[in-house]
């Protein structure tokens, strides 16, 4: 019987399942687009069918629908697995709590809690009334998952430990504390959202602590520490359940909290996430960005909700996106806004809500009128605008939408363009609102270019060993790879062949796509003429030099006068000039 991998291998194709993530070009026999894992122009990730495998030229990573899917989603193995099993409809097999790894019994600790939360909400009150009073539907309650745990010090641990999990599993995934000889529950007296990864498993919690037990000590919301399968910079409330609209409206919309992506979901805005009360990171924008580089950024007007988003605009920008703002009428923020809507307003909340987004502005276009809003002194404009709208201008990448605001700007203020360029070389933004760090897929290149020095592109040696590595990785073969190494032997030295067949292993994935981009839809009659080409010129190659060497051993010989020397030199050279002439006439009668 085929093991689960082999099942997703057999039932999902690469091209499926990475076309569904990013946008795929035809280019011979493989597919080529813009690399998802670094920023490029020019498309250099190839996808090959018929291998089942991916390469990207810019920044060297490679692998298979399921490295993809763990790089792209940003999850463990296990995880990518559990996605491609659903989309595949393969039954993956239940592995017994006592013989999981470390890391599995954490992800199956979480769900015994999440499923104990929950039965403890369906028997409480007061925080059910809470969240139905916030205008959550039973529905939404339970898709959501939503728990509630007492007001108790051991509770969780308790049942946990009735479970069988240890008290340092429960440390490990954040639900308990330790001081001195005390263990008791970390969060108490909070209904329980659970935070899922991309694959839908639960990986921590956000208490929000109830209003009868909220002595002004505690924060509002409580959130899990971060752990072995938490990282709080990289996960964003609800992408589990957003990413396929996302991907479909082709843009995201960020939220603050629970509530309000939650709320968001129940009346139909699909493509919601939220950063759960954490700081938006790079990481966070880089997930969404590899599903859309549009995003619409809401945020509650009071001044601690405007401040928390400035960050999020510049790192936005930084990063590439086209940032729009959708600004939440004073006192409301979103989930409020979907429930009661606006005061003698004739929309639903829900209708509001909409408007709200499809208003949403572009961050330059957002920032200038909030300079005209908060000024009415023409000079005071001027400082404004080259204090708080300049900065996350120079964030633009591109020229021409740059160009586009200054010259708004310009026709607005009456300011110079040539004064408004001069002073936004100047501008930055500090240092704690953006950083513009070196990219792993920068590190990646720098690697891979150390490595491409050994077969310089281009090189006889450096297509055969492509064309081997081609025809040893893939199904279908047109040449024999044994052969052609046969070939390649006969023409180098024992050392130069026992390096090439090093290179070939170390760099086997990109040399067999550089290959396939080459001679991938060649069939054999034009395929075997290619390859007597090339080692026609790795022997022209091998002589060229030999003959450089020889003609620079001739001077030293006739400097010292040997003249019996030069003589042989003289007749080896003149062996290899017709060597040379005769693969010349050899390869003239190759028709390509």
């Amino acid at each position: 019987m085929s093991t689960s991998v082999e099942q997703i291998k057999e039932r999902l194709s690469i091209e499926d399942v990475i076309g569904s993530y990013i946008k795929l070009e035809r280019a011979g026999n493989s597919l080529k687009a813009r690399c998802p894992f670094h920023n490029e122009k020019t498309p250099s990730f190839f996808v090959s069918p018929d291998r089942g495998g991916y390469y990207c030229f810019g920044c060297g990573v490679k692998g298979d629908v399921f490295t993809f899917v763990q790089e792209f989603e940003g999850i463990d193995f296990v995880g990518a697995l559990k996605i491609l099993a659903d989309r595949a409809g393969v039954q993956l097999e239940k592995i017994s709590p006592k013989v999981a790894d470390k890391k599995e019994r954490l992800y199956y600790l979480l769900e015994i809690a999440t499923d104990f939360l929950q039965k403890n909400l369906e028997n409480e009150e007061v925080p059910l009334d809470y969240l139905k009073k916030r205008g959550l539907t039973e529905k939404t309650i339970k898709d959501w998952r939503i728990g509630y745990v007492r007001n108790e010090w051991r509770t969780i641990y308790d049942h946990l430990k009735s479970k069988g999990f240890l008290d340092e599993e429960m440390e490990r995934a954040g639900m308990i504390k330790t001081e001195g000889q005390n263990t008791y529950d970390r969060f108490r007296g909070r209904i329980m959202f659970p935070l899922f990864d991309s694959a839908g498993r639960i990986i921590a919690f956000s208490g929000r602590i109830m209003p009868a037990f909220d002595d002004g000590k505690a924060g509002k919301y409580l959130n899990s520490p971060q752990t072995e399968i938490f990282d709080k910079s990289k996960t964003l409330y609800g992408f589990d359940r957003a990413k396929l609209s996302i991907r479909k409206l082709d843009f995201s919309v960020l939220v603050e909290g629970q509530m309000d992506i939650i709320m968001s979901h129940q009346a139909g805005f699909t493509n919601t996430v939220a950063s759960s009360g954490t700081a938006l990171t790079a990481e966070h924008l880089k997930l969404l960005k590899r599903i859309s580089n549009r995003i619409i950024m809401s945020f509650d007007s009071d001044n601690a909700g405007a401040k928390a988003a400035e960050r999020g605009w510049a790192l936005a920008l930084a990063s590439g996106m086209e940032v729009k703002v959708a600004a939440i009428p004073k006192g409301y923020d979103p989930a409020d806004l979907i429930l009661k809507s606006l005061p003698g307003s004739n929309q639903t909340g829900k209708e509001e809500f909409k408007e709200v987004l499809k208003n949403a502005v572009h961050i330059i276009d957002f920032l200038l009128e909030r300079v005209y809003q908060e000024n009415t002194d023409e000079r005071k404009i001027g400082i404004a605008i080259k204090n708080k709208v300049l900065p996350y201008l120079s964030l633009i990448d591109s020229n021409i939408e740059k160009s586009h605001y200054v010259s708004k700007i310009s026709g607005r203020t009456g300011i110079k363009e040539e004064a408004i360029w001069d002073d936004l070389k100047k501008v930055k933004l500090d240092e704690d609102y953006v950083s513009r760090s070196t990219s792993s897929g920068q590190a990646k290149e720098e690697s891979v270019e150390k490595t491409v020095d050994v077969l310089p592109k281009g090189s006889a040696e450096r297509s055969l060993a492509s064309i081997i590595a081609l025809e040893e990785s893939r199904k279908a073969k047109v040449l024999d790879p044994s052969l052609v190494r046969e070939k390649v032997k006969n023409i180098l030295k024992t050392d130069e062949y026992d390096l090439l067949d090093e290179n070939i292993k170390k760099m086997s994935g990109e040399l067999a796509f550089e290959a396939e981009s080459y001679y991938g839809d060649l069939d054999e009659v034009k395929f075997n003429k290619e390859l007597d080409y090339i080692l026609l010129n790795l022997q022209e190659d091998i002589f060229k030099k030999e003959l450089a060497d020889l003609m620079l051993e001739l001077k030293k010989a006739e400097s010292a006068k040997e003249n019996d020397r030069a003589i042989s030199i003289l007749q080896r050279c003149n062996e290899i000039s017709k060597k040379l002439h005769q693969i010349k006439t050899d390869r003239n009668k190759i028709k390509l």
